[in-house]
């Protein structure tokens, strides 16, 4: 077996409007679809998907309760950005409030690279990386 890339990340969000704007407007992943009748929504990260899937959902009451200070859905996702500039990057998030750790280098699936650390709406890690 190999595995050859991630294929989806799953979220448990407590409020999926305003999740799904920050991964929408803030990060640029669009809509993809939407799952009225299972409470998802689901959407483009390049050739992968994050599924945001509301805690009081049909799906998301499954994981029993929700993301909090003391308690997380997950630690983060890395999502690779192109042409990642980070200080251009910090500003866009800034424009909506987004706070945003300085640039490091760190080592991920395409070896070393400079990368930023953020929170979403629900307190989950959000790494962006070059």
């Amino acid at each position: 077996m190999q595995v050859t890339g991630l294929d989806h990340v799953v979220l448990r969000v407590g409020d999926l409007d305003v999740a799904t704007r920050f991964y929408s407007q803030v990060l640029g992943c669009p809509v993809e679809r939407r799952q009225e009748a299972i409470g998802m929504v689901q959407l483009r990260a390049g050739g992968a998907l994050i599924d945001l899937v509301a805690v009081d959902g049909p799906l998301g009451r499954r994981g029993g309760g929700a993301p909090a200070v003391e308690g997380r859905n997950m630690d983060h996702l890395c999502l690779r950005i192109a042409g990642f500039e980070p200080e251009r990057v910090r500003s866009e998030l800034a424009a909506h409030g987004i706070a945003a750790d300085a640039a490091v280098l760190r080592y991920g699936a395409a070896g070393e690279g400079p990368s930023i650390y953020l929170r979403d709406p629900d307190g989950n890690g959000v790494e962006l990386r070059g």
